[in-house]
C-alpha cells in the first residue's frame, strides 16, 4: 500500500505541513513524482502524486477517488473497561477489523476506577487515528463517553453479546447492517447483567469451547462478526 497522508480536505491541490508534512517527507522519505495516498476529515481518500517539496511544507495533486475500504456492516463495539494497555490493543485491532464506534463499557465487574481512564480519550483518538493509516481506511471511528451497560440495553438497534456459557448461534439470521458487539471485562458478566440482557432481547453468542480474556474475546469477536456479515 501507497503511503497515506491525512489532510483537512481533499482538494484538486493540497498542501501537507506540520506533522504529517513531518513524517511523510522527513521520516518516510517521500519525494518529488513518487505517488502516495491522501485521506480526509470527511472520510473520502484519492490517489495523489507530490509536486513539489518545500522546507516545511508540500504540495500534492489529488487525482482519482479510491474505492472505499469501509465495510457494509456497521459494527459498534461496547468494550468493558480492561487494563489500559489491553483496551488500547483492542481499540487498534478494533480500528483494522473495520469497526466504526468504540463505546467504553461500565459493568460490574469492572475493576478499573473511572480516574484511570478519565483522561484518556485523546490518546485513544491517536491509536485509533495511527490504525486507521496504517490499514488504509479513510473514515476515523468514534470513540463516545463512557456508558453503563444498562444505557447500551437502552438503545435502539441490535445487540450480540459474547459471553463464554452461552449456547450455540442462532441458526439463519437476517444479515445485520448495523451491530452492537457487547464484551464483558475480565471477570464476566453479572447474573444481573445477563438477566437484563435477556430481557432485552439480546442475542448471546460464545467463542468456541475455551475461556478467553476479555481483550482476546473482543478481537475474535469482531473477526468473526466481520467475516460472516462484513466484508473479512
Amino acid at each position: 500500500m501507497r503511503h497515506r497522508i491525512f489532510v483537512e480536505l481533499l482538494e484538486p491541490s493540497v498542501t501537507v505541513t506540520g506533522d504529517e508534512f513531518h513524517h511523510s517527507i522527513r521520516v518516510v522519505r517521500a519525494r518529488a513524482g513518487e505517488e502516495v495516498e491522501l485521506f480526509d476529515r470527511a472520510g473520502n481518500a484519492a490517489r495523489g502524486i507530490v509536486e513539489s517539496i518545500g522546507r516545511d511544507s508540500a504540495v500534492i495533486a489529488v487525482k482519482e477517488p479510491v474505492p472505499s475500504r469501509e465495510s457494509p456492516l456497521a459494527i459498534h463495539l461496547a468494550m468493558a473497561v480492561i487494563q489500559l494497555e489491553k483496551f488500547e490493543l483492542v481499540l487498534q485491532k478494533g480500528t483494522e477489523l473495520g469497526v466504526k464506534t468504540f463505546i467504553p463499557l461500565v459493568t460490574e465487574r469492572v475493576e478499573l476506577r473511572p480516574e484511570r481512564y478519565a483522561n484518556k480519550t485523546e490518546r485513544w483518538n491517536k491509536i485509533v487515528f495511527e490504525a486507521v493509516k496504517q490499514c488504509g481506511r479513510a473514515v476515523v471511528p468514534k470513540i463516545e463517553a463512557p456508558a453503563t451497560f444498562e444505557d447500551i440495553l437502552e438503545q435502539n438497534g441490535e445487540k450480540l453479546l459474547f459471553d463464554a456459557d452461552a449456547g450455540p448461534p442462532t441458526a439463519n439470521r437476517q444479515p445485520p447492517t448495523d451491530l452492537t458487539i457487547l464484551i464483558g471485562p475480565e471477570g464476566g458478566w453479572s447474573e444481573d447483567e445477563l438477566r437484563s440482557a435477556r430481557d432485552h432481547g439480546v442475542v448471546f453468542e460464545r467463542l468456541g469451547p475455551r475461556r478467553l480474556r476479555a481483550e482476546t474475546a473482543a478481537i475474535a469477536a469482531v473477526s468473526v462478526i466481520a467475516a460472516r456479515f462484513g466484508d473479512l
